[in-house]
């Protein structure tokens, strides 16, 4: 970065973002976005904290994270799959359609530095686009409002690893598409394509679940549960550098196209590998403040005594609320403890519409070197007892429990000056700054 060859090249890629109307034109929604999803939040976790002059509603349901933080960076979820992608491609396509690409062949820093810093300079003006989301963040605290720096930076860093995949894509179907319009389109049929994965493999088992473990709506979720798998930073991170090396590849219309195929089925073999071997990756952390993608730390030391693995057959159709409670309280958490935790969705149909007369229907069979039981509950006191009966390890005795130790945090406030911020003040200064740097 000490060169001045460096400091042009991002000064250059500075300049095209900020000739580009689409990122103004992101930069102009996003303030009235956000902001909706904000007080929108903000109202609903008042009424939820009794400013009607009500009670409040439990206590230890009303978490920032979930109340607030999520709802409000929802938007840029949106955002990112809808609008980002369009700034991405800007950058790709305007070189290659007015010539300059060949230009950039020319001159003496490699073509992989210059898509590094279109990388680069696209997480720039993600922060910038950050600001409403900060401002949020700042007016719920003079609020009173309470937040937990690890579950909120975890949710931030989520949120750049998202756009960090979005961005990816779109600047390496930018560089194989012939045109913006066909980018765009590739682009689209991509994260379309994440969704049906991410629907067909829910409740399913095998490897479509766990392909839809990866998918960027999926691979959010887990952030927003407050939980950081080395696994998802693992495998996104991949994948975002796969993109962005495609699009080196493919961006170098002096290299003949027998061996752009051969670098990127080189890239793609590559890619397989880190992600193949990103998913292998068991270790993972609990920065929620409640810890609710944890068990007890009493449970926890019990349960790592075993050794074996764990068999799983569940008779729950995918939508059933039930295999939803199984999932989150039980099964996601043995898998961060147990050596190796194998489920078997059993049901045949997505609703259970048509099982509930089938004989197993609603029956859950825990195996674990050759002994079996069966439990029909979802509950976690009841299916940890069950388990520690399976395993043959001595209950442990529980104290209070952490998540009946923790207080939650209600709050009857209401937004004030919120409008004026996001829906007049940010998009008349975003109107102001795009008038400034287009004269």
């Amino acid at each position: 970065m000490r060169s001045p060859r460096w400091l042009q090249l991002a000064g250059k890629e500075c300049r095209e973002l900020s000739a580009s109307r689409a990122y103004w034109l992101l930069l102009l929604m996003i303030g009235p976005l956000v902001g909706h999803s904000f007080i929108t939040a903000v109202d609903l976790y008042a009424e939820a904290s009794g400013i009607g002059g009500g009670p409040a509603a439990l206590s230890q349901g009303l978490t920032p994270l979930d109340g607030i933080l999520v709802p409000t960076f929802g938007a840029y979820d949106i955002a990112v799959t809808l609008l980002f992608p369009f700034v991405a491609i800007r950058l790709i396509a305007a070189e290659k359609e007015s010539g300059a690409m060949k230009l950039l062949l020319q001159f003496p820093p490699p073509l992989a530095t210059s898509v590094a810093m279109k990388a680069m300079v696209l997480l720039l003006g993600w922060l910038v686009v950050w600001i409403p989301g900060l401002v949020a963040i700042a007016l719920w605290k003079s609020y009173g409002g309470h937040l937990y720096a690890p579950e909120t930076l975890n949710l931030l860093f989520g949120h750049l690893l998202r756009v960090a995949l979005s961005g990816a894509v779109a600047v390496a179907a930018a560089a194989v598409a012939a045109s913006a319009a066909s980018a765009a389109i590739a682009t689209l049929g991509f994260t379309v394509g994440t969704w049906a994965i991410d629907f067909i493999g829910a409740g399913r088992g095998g490897w479509t679940q766990e392909l839809a473990a990866y998918t960027p709506t999926a691979a959010l979720r887990t952030f927003e549960q407050g939980l950081l798998r080395l696994s998802t930073l693992v495998v996104i991170a991949a994948l975002a550098t796969g993109g962005f090396a495609l699009a080196a590849v493919w961006l170098h219309t002096g290299r003949s196209w027998r061996y752009r195929f051969m670098a990127t089925s080189v890239v793609i073999i590559t890619l397989m590998a880190a992600a193949i071997g990103g998913a292998r990756l068991r270790s993972s952390w609990d920065l929620s403040e409640n810890r609710r993608n944890s068990f007890p730390h009493a449970d926890e030391a019990a349960l790592k005594q075993i050794k074996e693995p764990l068999r799983v057959t569940v008779y729950l159709s995918a939508e059933d609320p039930r295999l939803t409670d199984l999932d989150r309280s039980i099964l996601s958490k043995l898998g961060r403890l147990l050596p190796r935790v194998d489920v078997d969705y059993a049901a045949s149909s997505r609703t259970g519409l048509f099982e509930g007369a089938e004989e197993h229907y609603g029956e859950i069979w825990y195996e674990m070197g050759g002994r079996r039981i069966m439990s029909r509950s979802t509950t976690e006191p009841i299916v940890l007892e069950q388990l520690y009966e399976l395993a043959e390890v001595k209950q442990p005795e529980r104290a209070e429990t952490e998540a009946n130790n923790f207080p939650g945090y209600p709050l009857p406030a209401r937004a004030k000056s919120a409008p004026w911020i996001f829906y007049i003040i940010f998009p008349v200064t975003t109107i102001l700054a795009f008038w400034l740097v287009r004269k």
